[in-house]
């Protein structure tokens, strides 16, 4: 992932009575997961660092829309209408809002833990008041890891919620290196928490041999609740971040989203 640190908040400030120059600034996470959760807790860390080294005065706003657009889009209204220094989004769906919603103020918008979602024109130069950091999964690793672990399978469910910008790409890369192994691959998806463990129960009767999950928030959110499902069965799951295995996954690999943060 390549991270883009602001810590120059420039003349654009408000000033109070002891002149010390004051923002505001509006966070909206997408939803309640350990990864994303992360996310918050460091941008916040980093801006009372920020407070501190540059004398001023942040004021954060945050608010998390669990998964709702209408929600979301609300909170980024209530944002505009607080005429927000600048937003924060956590997660591709509210970056993407955010990005819609501040085509003509032009409000600074900073994303975290986007991948594949086409908002800015490159990391290095994005081209327009986005930028950010990306979460942008290397799926080769994950699949190696699973034939390092297990050289003979024959068969990789592959679970995900199809409407998770994050795993379009990751799931296709997946499939793309299945096809070029010769290894046959089951697709379960899932949207809510009961279609989740239905989809994990399913993969079992499936008689896979591992499971792969790309950084995806609907099953993220599961972990919990699907993790001894596999684990009784055997299954192994190889996930894109660290916050699955600490939720009961055989595995996690990714981004550290404590420094994507």
């Amino acid at each position: 992932a390549l991270m883009l640190t602001v810590t120059c908040f420039a003349a654009c400030g408000k000033k109070d009575g002891d002149t010390k120059k004051k923002y505001t600034v509006g966070i909206c996470n997408y939803v309640d997961d350990a990864s994303l959760n992360q996310i918050v807790e460091n941008i916040n860390a980093r801006l009372a660092e920020i407070e501190s080294e540059q004398g001023i005065t942040i004021n954060v706003k945050y608010d998390n829309c669990n998964a709702d657009a209408n929600v979301m889009n609300q909170i980024i209204a209530n944002f505009a209408a607080d005429n927000v220094d600048l937003m924060v989004g956590v997660a591709t769906p509210v970056a993407m809002a955010m990005q819609s919603a501040t085509e003509d103020s032009k409000t600074p918008v900073v994303f975290a833990a986007v991948s594949g979602a086409g908002l800015v024109a490159s990391l290095e130069e994005p081209g327009s008041n986005v930028t950010g950091s990306s979460d942008n999964l290397d799926t080769n690793s994950v699949m190696n890891l699973i034939f390092a672990q297990n050289p003979d399978a024959k068969k990789i469910g592959l679970l995900y919620d199809v409407g998770q910008d994050s795993s379009t790409a990751a799931i296709e890369h997946a499939k793309a290196y299945l096809d070029d192994k010769g290894v046959e691959y089951v697709e379960r998806t899932a949207t809510t928490a009961e279609e989740v463990a239905l989809a994990a129960q399913a993969l079992v009767s499936d008689g896979v041999d591992a499971v792969f999950t790309p950084t995806d928030n609907t099953i993220m959110k599961a972990e919990l609740a699907i993790y001894e499902t596999f684990a009784d069965a055997g299954i192994p799951h190889y996930t894109g971040a660290d916050s699955f295995a600490l939720n009961g996954a055989f595995l996690g690999y990714g981004v550290d989203y404590a420094k994507l943060g």
